[in-house]
């Protein structure tokens, strides 16, 4: 190979270097966004199985309160006090299921629309700290547009978001929302509609997979029939998703950038 071959052979060779490096780097390099994790527990106000574990949870989240029951105040002024979020756990009446199962205050179809707005502004005095509000059952009402107007309007003048549990997928509460402008969000998993360890940490799996391709993931779970598993099972998994850092354990108002500097979205006192 002549001299002049051979230079023009190495620069070429030079040349493709830089490219072949940088590309190998760009395959091998992890993805380092932070995902935000929003754990919801349900069910608290009735001195139910679990109370006592998910507060002792290390992370900070969302307790959802049910509003007339007989720990309604102690909850969520204890919740409170140690850094989490309070929303009102409002009781709808579901497709299928028993009335009865609803507790006190629910909103069922056959109210009218002035009985609506007052349960709703009862509930929400009820509950102390509350900035938000979700749906205990409710997959009538969540599809019933005439009362989540009334509903989401009510949120709108007391400064709260709302969290659609997504207990149907005929949900009105996404079109709702938009249109009167109440900041909203969405479960994304529910981790005990089966009451054991396995199908909880089953779901936690489905939750981690949701942040691979996602960077938020809302989960909501209970205390009650599944609350000591529940908690176990959070408080195992919470420090391996912890560990390697990209994982940050979240409440609710920290996925509502509209809360923040705005006047007319603030807490319920």
């Amino acid at each position: 190979m002549n001299k002049k071959i051979l230079n023009i052979w190495m620069f070429g060779l030079l040349l493709m270097l830089p490219i072949s490096s940088g590309q190998a780097m760009a395959a091998e390099e992890p993805d380092k966004t932070v995902r935000q994790f929003a754990i919801v527990i349900d069910d608290f106000g009735n001195g139910m199985n679990g109370t006592a574990e998910m507060l002792k949870l290390p992370v900070k989240f969302t307790v959802a309160v049910m509003p007339f029951m007989p720990t309604t105040k102690q909850d969520a002024e204890e919740a409170h006090r140690l850094g989490h979020d309070v929303i009102v756990h409002m009781p709808m009446e579901p497709n299928k299921g028993l009335k009865s199962w609803l507790g006190p205050g629910a909103i069922t179809a056959d109210l009218s629309d002035a009985e609506i707005r007052k349960r709703v502004e009862e509930a929400i005095d009820n509950v102390p700290y509350a900035v938000g509000m979700n749906n205990h059952m409710g997959s009538k009402i969540t599809a019933d547009e005439r009362i989540m107007r009334i509903v989401l309007t009510v949120c709108k003048e007391r400064g709260l978001f709302f969290l659609d549990s997504r207990t149907t997928f005929k949900t009105v509460v996404p079109k709702v929302t938009q249109e009167i402008g109440v900041p909203a969000l969405g479960n994304d998993v529910f981790l005990d509609d089966v009451y054991t360890e396995q199908h909880v940490a089953k779901q936690m799996t489905i939750a981690r997979k949701h942040l691979e391709s996602h960077e938020t993931c809302i989960v909501i779970g209970h205390v009650g029939p599944s609350g000591l598993k529940t908690a176990a099972v959070l408080k195992a998994s919470i420090p391996t998703m912890q560990s390697d850092g990209q994982v940050q354990f979240v409440k609710l108002t920290s996925l509502l950038p509209s809360l923040s500097g705005d006047p007319f979205i603030l807490p319920n006192p």
